[in-house]
């Protein structure tokens, strides 16, 4: 295989399927894999650091020189690296080749991506593999070359699949562009899906490691220019150098994540402690920006699922997974999230630019759908603080909207106003019988919620009249809950996944020989009952 040590490292991909499971503990047999191509890992990176880094902090930051990006270096150091370097070289001569990521591309377009920086940093461009840079297409048959897969063009290294802008600008006549249908996935018929290689970056990088990728992330990885400059303001990122830098702002705490994050937790308990000892361990994050919000609720320990469409400013998703932070493209559309219902304890609106007062609160029962009884809905947004233009209107419907559904406004403080979903079937009952509100048809929310349209009513609790609160984290990793028992899995078959996965994910470390800063993204691609990214909880990972 000509995949290099380094790229194999960036992520683990798995299957728990029945073959998988056969595998001997002791001795996996590992299959030879033909790869002749280079593979792109650009939207699963991870990386953050302090602003002054040295010794230890450089090491973590994957081995580049920084001297350009931070405080200059004596000449006596500036020998030593350069020795250090000659010496690496020469060890590499002897223990292996790392082929490049990059595949240099003569005569492809230089894109956005053309670096103007010829440091030391910089990919060595090698023309290792032996591919065809061309634009290809699925056909009915997927049949890869002999030669190997070809290889897109540059300008194709931020290509998403169902998230095209040029085929989705075709698609506007047919969408409901009042309710942003256009921001969902738009997938392409067969014939018009790619079938190469998405490059990365020409001048990517090796990702800074967690926990420093936190805080900075090269730029040339994401050179996305256009959000600093209308965010850098309210210090959502900033250019640094070869850099960017992230401070922990966001449009409604530019001052930082954390304070934010303390003051939620003052007011969802009255003052007396923060959000873990309110209950939150479980957050959603509606249009996450670059994710900072998510990147400092880990102290607590809190997980949280951050999304956001790709749209005007550019993909802040790819900003979040640089960093290492988990991430998803989606929108609150037309759609339901593809999440089970009662899935969180909070879900977060900071100027997430979602109109919940709009067609009847059709989004707002969503949110619904989505928190577990007794969670919060926290909005940080003008309409919560501003007096001004169509605010208070917007606001009052709001109030109207969460009174209807039984949700109880425990807190409306400097520019956040946050609500709780009272664990209250009868208000639900007497607002139905008033014709307030609609209430759902009984279904069974085991289904997944994949692509099925948006519902305007609002559902019942099935199952026991008092909803089971669950332990905390990391205490709920391990308990075998309900909502197992209703889609058929038994006790014994629980523990049975967890031991399966805890000795696997092991055996996967050794065969990796990877240190555990070198792998922070990782996608479960049959996650099952969770198992796998339970065991995966001791590492600095997110899965």
């Amino acid at each position: 295989s000509k995949i290099s040590s380094l790229t194999r490292k960036q992520i683990i991909v798995h299957s728990s399927s029945s073959a998988l499971r056969d595998l001997s503990l002791r001795r996996p047999e590992i299959p030879k894999l033909k790869c002749t191509c280079p593979c792109d890992f650009s939207q699963f990176a991870g990386y953050p650091a302090p602003l002054t880094l040295r010794s230890r902090e450089e090491k973590e930051m994957g081995g580049y020189a920084l001297g350009s990006a931070f405080d200059s270096k004596s000449g006596q150091m500036i020998m030593v690296a350069l020795l250090l370097m000659v010496g690496s070289f020469y060890v590499g001569t002897l223990f292996g080749n790392n082929a490049p990521i990059y595949v240099s591309q003569a005569g492809s377009s230089s894109s956005s991506f053309d670096s103007s920086n010829s440091s030391s940093s910089s990919p060595i461009r090698l023309s290792t593999f032996t591919n065809k840079v061309s634009l290809t297409y699925r056909g009915k048959l997927l049949l890869i070359p002999e030669s190997g897969m070809n290889v897109c063009p540059l300008r194709f290294n931020e290509y998403i699949p169902c998230h095209d802008v040029s085929y989705v600008k075709e698609l506007l006549r047919q969408l409901h562009l009042s309710r942003k249908e256009e921001l969902e996935r738009h997938c392409p018929p067969l014939e018009r899906r790619l079938f190469c290689l998405v490059p990365p970056p020409e001048d990517y990088k090796i990702p800074i490691r967690w926990p420093l990728s936190r805080d900075y992330a090269w730029r040339s990885n994401v050179n996305h220019t256009h959000l600093a400059e209308v965010k850098g303001g309210q210090n959502w990122v900033h250019e640094k150098n070869q850099l960017w830098w992230f401070p922990g702002g966001g449009t409604h705490f530019k001052h930082g994540a954390a304070d934010y994050i303390q003051r939620l937790g003052n007011m969802t308990t009255d003052e007396t402690g923060d959000l873990r000892s309110a209950g939150v361990f479980q957050v959603l994050d509606v249009g996450c920006g670059v994710a900072s919000f998510s990147a400092y609720l880990l102290p607590l320990d809190i997980q949280t699922m951050s999304f956001a469409p790709k749209d005007g400013h550019e993909n802040q998703i790819q900003f979040a997974l640089e960093r290492g932070i988990g991430a998803m493209i989606s929108a609150l559309a037309t759609k339901q999230l593809p999440y089970p219902s009662s899935s969180f304890e909070m879900v977060h609106c900071s100027r997430c630019r979602v109109d919940w007062h709009e067609n009847d609160g059709i989004l707002l029962k969503e949110v619904n759908r989505l928190l577990r009884p007794n969670g919060y809905f926290v909005y940080s947004a003008p309409p919560a603080y501003r007096k001004d233009k169509e605010y208070p209107l917007i606001w009052d419907k709001l109030v109207n909207l969460t009174t209807a559904m039984c949700w109880k406004l425990i807190a409306r403080k400097v520019q956040t106003a946050i609500w709780i979903k009272e664990d209250n079937q009868s208000c639900l009952e007497q607002n139905a019988a008033l014709k307030v509100i609609h209430i759902c048809d009984a279904v069974d929310d085991t289904k997944p919620s994949w692509k099925t349209p948006l519902s305007n009513c609002m559902h019942l609790r099935s199952g026991p009249t008092v909803a089971r609160k669950l332990p905390p984290r990391p205490e709920r990793l391990s308990v075998y809950s309900d909502s197992l028992s209703r889609i058929g899995i038994s006790k014994e078959e629980f523990v049975s996944d967890t031991d399966f996965w805890q000795e696997q994910v092991l055996q996967y470390w050794k065969l990796m020989n990877a240190s555990k800063s070198e792998i922070r993204n990782v996608m479960d691609m049959n996650a099952l009952i969770g198992g796998f990214a339970v065991a995966l909880n001791k590492f600095p990972v997110w899965v």
